[in-house]
This record gives structure tokens, C-alpha cells and sequence, in this order.
């Protein structure tokens, strides 16, 4: 499945007819959580569930500020 326009505008850099959200769902989610607006967070908050999200933001490496935000947020 292709990301959606209003999504694939955060993945310039990357190869999006490779790019997809079973294969890469981490890198999705991190990329969104981290630069992501109010309309990518939407459609991200419906394709996954708060414990994912949780478990992201713990696992993954955001700059200080986001990682303090959503493991509030998600708290």
C-alpha cells in the first residue's frame, strides 16, 4: 500500500514506490511523530494504536523536545 500525497510529502528523500506502511511501519511512524502536522498525525493516530506509539517513542531516537512531548502526551 502507497502512502497517501499528505503523507508522502515528510519522505522527499526516500524511494516511494518502496516505501510502505507493513514493511516500514518504525520509520513511518517516527518520521511523522517527529515532523508531522495536525493532518499526518490523524491519519497516522488511525492506522496504529496508543501502545505502539508508546513503544516508539521510548524505542526510537527523537530530538529532545519531541521525545519529551510524546512520551508525555502518550503517558
Amino acid at each position: 500500500m502507497k502512502l497517501p500525497k499528505k503523507i508522502a510529502k515528510y519522505f522527499w528523500g526516500d524511494n516511494l514506490e518502496e516505501l510502505n506502511w507493513k514493511g516500514h511501519r518504525d520509520y513511518i511512524t517516527k518520521t511523522i511523530l517527529e515532523k508531522g502536522d495536525l493532518e499526518a498525525l490523524e491519519w497516522l493516530f488511525g492506522k496504529t494504536d496508543r501502545n505502539y506509539l508508546k513503544k516508539i517513542a521510548k524505542k526510537e531516537k527523537f530530538e529532545a523536545k519531541s521525545k519529551n512531548f510524546w512520551n508525555f502526551y502518550l503517558s
